[in-house]
């Protein structure tokens, strides 16, 4: 690894409480950090760590408690991947994907964002909801977690998984402060 630098609202000293950690992450070895990155941050006791499926440059996504997003943003282009399809193997993931985009869009709706809000609430139901079973566009962040717990229970009675709730509860608990 070369740098490790902070950037976005933070660096500007523009973040709100529930704002993410941005770093950008100049290395002569992606492969190997790509390779390696989850064992390297396991010390942090993630609740969840995954690639961002929707970036235009690679990004870990990782979530520790708190909650506190912390994204380590690569200049290595990434091509988006298309919606999710639930199965029993990636159950979890999508459920990290949902609550690390949850976060995201918090900080974003407190900073009186609403069009973003609303633009990636869409983007979140094109790739993420409307392959779990939501039916609606969700008008609101609060319709989103409610919408998507519903499909979350009948995927896990249907696929016969059970997603752990720890990272799901950090994020409701922002939540009810953020919106409060």
């Amino acid at each position: 690894m070369r740098r490790v630098g902070l950037v976005g609202s933070r660096a500007a000293g523009t973040a709100t409480a529930i704002s993410d950690w941005d770093f950008a992450v100049e290395t002569d070895d992606f492969q190997a950090v790509a390779r390696d990155i989850e064992s390297l941050l396991a010390p942090l006791e993630p609740l969840a760590q995954q690639w961002d499926r929707l970036s235009e440059t690679q990004c870990w996504m990782v979530i520790v408690a708190g909650p506190l997003k912390l994204d380590f943003i690569f200049d290595e282009p990434h091509n988006n991947e298309p919606p999710w399809h639930p199965e029993p193997n990636n159950l979890a993931a999508i459920d990290a994907h949902f609550w690390d985009w949850t976060v995201w869009l918090l900080s974003k709706q407190v900073r009186g964002r609403t069009e973003l809000v609303a633009t990636e609430l869409q983007k979140m139901f094109n790739h993420l909801l409307h392959p779990v079973g939501v039916q609606a566009v969700p008008v609101s962040l609060e319709m989103a977690v409610a919408s998507y717990l519903v499909a979350r229970a009948r995927l896990e009675r249907d696929l016969a998984v059970v997603v752990p709730r720890a990272l799901e509860h950090e994020v409701v608990r922002a939540l009810g402060e953020g919106l409060a």
